[in-house]
């Protein structure tokens, strides 16, 4: 065992939701106000003067004092409910792209404070399909593949709290939104699987897909499951798993196997999930230390302009 110790009571509060059990759809969404968007606006023509980049434009907590207020309800679902929102909508339609991105980056700061997110320093990350191949060792961000269950640098150090994506165009087809509760699997895991769960306390090795400095181990170590404060944190992508026991040259157990073949198995229930499709100019934000997302595979129109892009953000909670 890793010394975190096991959860071995069963979460029944909103944080444990099924496609049976969570709220209605109209549920999820936040409308941004027009007093809101004319604030975010004045903020944005202000740095446009002074010609400072995206990322360095900070939010005035005294003008945003109402934009965040109006935003807590986002925050509330996000760490004490069902564990992600819907913000709607930057509306990219009547705004040029740096605008548009500039609100976003502004809106994310009332939520979290933004962190990097890879050895360059991404603050802003354009998730669209460059034609790598995971196998040769891309991210699934960057292709158009299925990315499978996961978590947002399940491999890394530091576990973004938040993870946001702003649609700016859809693909041709695919490319569907599905969520999942780290308390849902968790709970059914201790019931059903209770052997299975124990194993998934343990460590288990991560391939960091590159995101390394000199010296530094290509792998990491970090058990799927951990929990500690009364919050459940999971880390997870399979193939990441898989790739990384192979690149410490530490062969899976018997029991890793078979853990992740019980995880990967609930995983396929449609029961377990959510799925939708966001439109331009709607933000997903999600609790990216117990809920799994999934993109799944698509096709691209030929045009690039037309072709599907979403900006990612990851945040760390306000202090």
């Amino acid at each position: 065992m890793n010394g975190s110790q096991m959860l071995t009571d069963r979460v029944s509060d909103e944080r444990a939701w099924r496609a049976s059990s969570i709220d209605d759809a109209t549920a999820w969404s936040y409308p941004l106000s027009e007093d809101c968007l004319s604030s975010f606006e004045c903020i944005i023509r202000d740095a446009q003067r002074q010609s400072r980049p995206i990322t360095e434009i900070i939010r005035p907590s005294a003008s945003l004092n109402g934009c965040s207020e109006y935003l807590q309800p986002v925050s509330n679902a996000l760490n004490f409910g069902r564990g992600f929102a819907i913000v709607e909508r930057v509306p990219v339609e009547r705004y040029a792209i740096e605008e548009g991105l500039s609100m976003y980056w502004l809106i994310g700061q009332c939520l979290g404070i933004p962190m990097e997110q890879n050895i360059e320093g991404t603050l802003l990350y354009n998730v669209r399909d460059t034609g790598q191949n995971v196998a040769q060792g891309a991210r699934f961000s960057v292709t158009n593949a299925e990315s499978s269950f996961h978590n947002d640098n399940s491999f890394g150090e530091l576990l973004p709290n938040l993870v946001g994506l702003l649609c700016l165009h859809t693909a041709k087809s695919g490319g569907q939104s599905q969520l999942i509760s780290g308390y849902t699997l968790h709970n059914e895991l201790l019931e059903n699987h209770p052997d299975t769960l124990e194993t998934l306390y343990q460590l288990f090795c991560f391939d960091r897909r590159g995101q390394v400095t000199v010296g530094e181990s290509p792998t990491s170590q970090f058990p799927i499951f951990q929990w500690s404060e009364g919050e459940l944190t999971l880390r997870y992508l399979h193939y990441y798993i898989q790739v990384g026991h192979e690149r410490a040259d530490k062969t899976l157990t018997a029991d890793q196997r078979r853990a992740l073949e019980v995880v990967e198995g609930l995983l396929c229930r449609a029961d377990f999930r959510v799925e939708f499709n966001l439109q331009p100019g709607q933000m997903l934000f999600t609790n990216n230390r117990w809920v799994l997302h999934n993109r799944t595979a698509f096709k691209d129109y030929p045009d690039p302009e037309r072709r599907r892009h979403y900006v990612r953000l990851w945040l760390q909670q306000h202090g």
